[in-house]
Parts: C-alpha cells; structure tokens; sequence
C-alpha cells in the first residue's frame, strides 16, 4: 500500500480550516472572546479524538473501562473502614473519583469525557462523513469501555483479592445504583452527563488546578447519586457476575436510560448551548473582518484613482 492510499484510508475531520490548509485558531488575542479561545481548543482536541485509529481508541477505551474499576474498590474499602464515623457518606463518595482521577490523568478514553469534545466539530461542520467519524468513535469507546468494566468486575466477584466484608460492601454500593427506575436513571445521567462536559469545558482554564477539577466535579456526580455509564457498569456487571441480578437488567434498566441520559446532557444540553454562544461570537468577528477588508478594498480604489488622475 502507498503512502498516498494510507493518507486517504485514515479518518479526517472535514472543516473549514482544512479545506483552506490551515490550522484552527486558538490565540484568546485573535479571537473575540476568552469563551471562544477555549471552544476552538476542544474542537481542535475534538478532530484529533475523531480521527484516531479505531483499534488504537478501542484498546485504550478497554484500558479505561479497567481504570474506572478503582472507584467501586475505593468506595467499598472506604464504606468498610469508615463505618460509624460522622462524615463518612462524604468520604466514601470521595473513591467515586478515583477512576476518574485514572483515566483523565492517563489520557484514556472515556465515554461522556473525550466523547463530549468530539461533538463541537460536528456543530462546527455538519456533514455526513463528519457523522460517521462520531458514530465511530462514540461506538468504539463504548464498547471498549463496557469491555473494559465488564472484566474489572469479573475480576472484583472471583479473584481472591478482597476480603468478604469489601465484598459486601460492594454488593451494597451496585445494588443502590439499581434503586432507581428507568425514568430516574434517566433524569439522574442527564445531569452526570452535564457535569461532565462542564469538567471538560474547565479544563483548558485549569492549568495545574487539573487534578482539583477532576475531584470536585466527579465527586459532586458521586454525592448526588447520579448515573454514568462507565462507572455504573462496574457495578451492575459485579451484581451480574456475582449471581445476584440477570444480565438482561444490565440492558435495561441501566444501561439504555443512563447511556441516553449522558448523551442528552453532556451532548445536547451543554455542548449545543455552549456552541451557540461562540458561533454569535464568531459570526460577528466574521462580520467585522468582512467589513473591515471591505473598507480596505475602497480606500485602495479610491488611491488608485487619485494616482490616475495625478498622470
């Protein structure tokens, strides 16, 4: 295979900047806002995740799915140990992040993190290959990561690792996730999938304050009983493996309401409202540089003519 065949095999995001050869601009001084510099950041990030190797997103999406697996340890062990000390509701939840921490840190994939900023360059260039790159990679990571889970969970319910009482305690945190009826799972992921994507909006303005945003806003998804995808399915696959619920009631009543849950709110919630407001910014930076080379246009023809008339 030729270099040439190998260019046009691999995925590229369609847009604007590319048809012209250039690069998106993320200079906050040569754009109208600090908002804006910030959007065109993720939307750079955003082409970079959409035209990744498949097998290169599935293997690190799987490696994600493992990771996540450290918030049910964390949380069991800290429900073990903590039993009876006031506040203990708050540190426990406080393991809830530890996956996080994990995977963010370690530029794994993760569905509703890296999936969120894929979106803005579709907003930016709405076309049907640009559609299928989202399809494919949202695909990819979810399947890598419910992989990825699926054997951190099987490996919690029958490896010799941890003692009976973590074990129960595991046991208790995923059987509280399935507490919640679909439509309550459902209303509960929209606002998980929100908080998350506005962890990923905060992150070019974070600076070394990374790790802290991190915390705060997963443990705020933790404190609040919300649904995620990635991090419930840690859960509901250790109930499944355990014997203690059907796999059919991962699919249902899990899985679907949460995964849709997430995708309305990190998705079409936040990345729709946050995309509109840039693109008002962006239109009338468009609108003053049009009208500006508009004015640049008649002072030129106007010094032209004196020249003609001057000989």
């Amino acid at each position: 295979m030729t270099s040439q065949q190998q260019q046009h095999d691999e995925p590229e995001v369609e847009s604007e900047e590319k048809d012209q050869g250039e690069e998106i601009e993320v200079d906050e001084e040569q754009l109208p806002s600090r908002a804006a510099a910030i959007h065109e950041q993720i939307r750079q990030d955003g082409e970079k995740e959409l035209e990744r190797d498949s097998m290169a997103l599935l293997w690190s999406a799987i490696a994600a799915g493992l990771s996540m697996g450290a918030s049910l340890m964390a949380k069991g062990i800290f429900q073990v140990h903590l039993a009876g000390i006031p506040g203990a509701f708050l540190l426990e939840n406080l393991g809830y992040t530890f996956g996080f921490i994990i995977v963010i840190m370690a530029r794994q994939q993760l569905f509703t993190e890296n999936t969120v900023t894929a979106v803005l360059p579709i907003m930016h260039t709405p076309t049907g290959s640009n559609f299928l790159l989202l399809l494919r990679l949202w695909g990819m990571v979810l399947l890598g990561n419910l992989i990825g889970t699926a054997l951190a969970a099987l490996a919690f319910a029958h490896m010799p690792v941890f003692d009976e009482a973590t074990r129960l305690a595991f046991t208790h945190i995923s059987e509280k996730v399935m507490e919640n009826p679909p439509a309550e799972m459902f209303a509960n992921a929209i606002i998980a999938g929100w908080i998350i994507a506005t962890m990923v909006w905060m992150f070019p303005s974070a600076g070394s304050a990374r790790l802290l945003v991190i915390v705060m806003m997963t443990w705020l998804v933790a404190l609040g009983d919300l649904s995620h995808i990635v991090v419930g399915s840690v859960e509901v696959w250790y109930l499944v493996f355990t014997g203690a619920l059907p796999w059919q009631d991962f699919i249902w009543p899990f899985a679907l309401p949460t995964l849709a849950g997430n995708i309305i709110g990190g998705t079409f919630i936040f990345a729709l409202i946050s995309h509109a407001q840039i693109r008002n910014d962006m239109s009338n930076k468009q609108k003053a540089q049009a009208a500006a080379e508009q004015k640049k246009q008649e002072r030129e023809r106007k010094e032209q003519a004196q020249q003609r008339e001057k000989s």
